[in-house]
C-alpha cells in the first residue's frame, strides 16, 4: 500500500485532517507541503501507536495533533482544513454520508478531500460476493463493507470528484478493487 500513500501525502497540502490516522501509517509520507497534521480516530489504542510513529520521524517532526472521535462530529472549526484525506476508513465509518458533510464543513474553500479507499467492483460476479460477504465480513473486520460505492458516496455528499482512478490489486476480487482520487466541495 506504500505507492497510495505516497501519492496521497506528496498531493496532500496546508493543514490536514487525516480521517482515521489509526497506527499514523501515513504519517512518513507527508511531503514538504504539510505545515500540521490533526488525526481523528476512535481508537485510543490506534491513536497511542500513531503517537509513537510520530515520536519516531526524523527531525524536523512534523506537528501532529490527535484526536479521539469520532470523524461523523468533527470538533474543529468550519472551514479551518485545507486537505482531508482518508485512506481504507470510509468503508468502517457507520455514517460514513454524514462523516463525509463534516468534511465537506471543515474544509477551506478551494480545499480538497484525497481519497484511496475499497469498495464496489464494477463486475456483477464480484458484487454478488461483496453483498454476500459484508453481512458477516464487517463483523469480523472492525465495521468493513466491502460493497461501499466509494465515488457515488462522494459525490451524493456534496464533492466533485475531479481524479479518479479504479483498479484491483492483487488478491481475492470481492476486497480489492480501489478507489484513488480528488475532490473539492460543491
Amino acid at each position: 500500500m506504500v505507492p497510495f500513500r505516497q501519492r496521497v501525502g506528496q498531493a496532500a497540502e496546508g493543514r490536514i485532517l487525516e480521517i482515521g490516522i489509526g497506527p499514523g501509517l501515513n504519517l512518513p509520507f507527508y511531503g514538504p507541503n504539510v505545515s500540521a497534521v490533526i488525526g481523528i480516530d476512535p481508537s485510543p489504542e490506534l491513536l497511542a501507536m500513531a503517537a509513537r510513529r510520530r515520536a519516531a520521524l526524523p527531525p524536523p517532526t512534523l506537528q501532529v495533533e490527535l484526536i479521539e472521535g469520532s470523524s461523523e462530529a468533527l470538533p474543529l472549526d468550519d472551514g479551518s482544513i485545507d486537505t482531508v484525506v482518508t485512506t481504507w476508513t470510509l468503508c468502517t465509518i457507520p455514517g460514513a454520508a454524514r462523516a463525509l458533510g463534516e468534511m465537506r464543513r471543515v474544509l477551506k474553500p478551494g480545499g480538497q478531500l484525497l481519497f484511496v479507499e475499497h469498495g464496489r467492483a464494477p463486475d456483477p460476479g464480484v458484487v454478488r460476493w461483496q453483498d454476500g460477504l459484508t453481512p458477516v465480513w464487517k463483523h469480523f473486520t472492525g465495521g468493513c463493507h466491502l460493497n461501499r460505492k466509494i465515488d457515488a458516496l462522494i459525490g451524493d455528499s456534496g464533492f466533485t470528484i475531479s481524479t479518479l482512478h479504479n483498479e484491483y490489486l492483487p488478491g481475492p476480487r470481492p476486497m480489492t478493487y480501489m478507489y484513488e482520487g480528488r475532490a473539492t466541495p460543491r
